[in-house]
């Protein structure tokens, strides 16, 4: 028998000063048996940073094949792919391909590597983003994972603050491309 996947929901306040985005997103969370609630946590942290009222999670683990996250325009052409951990550089090629936009947050310990190994490759790609997430961030963000969470994120001159209760995590975004 197969193991279902986890749900969690979470209440996410954006407000995106940067990009003028304000809004709440009742977001619901299939974790994947083999998904660990980093990454979890991080594929909540790309839908803050992209926030937008067509955002939606993709299939992720459940299908290789597609986006972690995707944003459709209302024809269903994909205006912006999201990729997080260390995907295979033929799969962000194949996405960039399909997407207007292709946004990659790897982490972890493997993540400098990762971009060693793929950056000059990846720097082609003149649709392609990559921010790479820092491990103290992305263990923090695993701590606040539950299964009812209020979560606000702020963006403002660069800056990322995310918030629940009493905890609250600040972190400046590095473009890696």
């Amino acid at each position: 028998m197969a193991l279902k996947a986890t749900i969690f929901k979470a209440e996410l306040t954006v407000s995106d000063l940067d990009r003028g985005h304000f809004g709440t997103h009742a977001l619901t969370i299939a974790r994947h048996p083999s998904e660990t609630d980093e990454r979890m946590m991080v594929r909540v942290l790309a839908f803050a940073l992209n926030a937008d009222e067509r955002l939606e999670f993709g299939r992720g683990l459940s299908d290789v094949a597609d986006a972690d996250l995707l944003l459709t325009d209302l024809t269903g052409a994909i205006d912006l792919w999201i990729e997080v951990g260390l995907p295979d550089e033929r799969d962000v090629r194949k996405a960039c391909g399909r997407a207007k936009r292709v946004a990659v947050y790897p982490y972890g310990r493997g993540a400098d590597i990762w971009w060693q190994q793929n950056g000059a490759q990846l720097a082609k790609l003149d649709n392609l983003s990559v921010v790479g997430l820092p491990q103290d961030l992305t263990h923090a963000l695993a701590k606040l994972a539950a299964r009812n969470m209020q979560l606000t994120c702020t963006i403002q001159d660069g800056h990322v603050y995310i918030a629940t209760g009493d905890d609250t995590l600040e972190w400046t975004p590095e473009a890696l491309k």
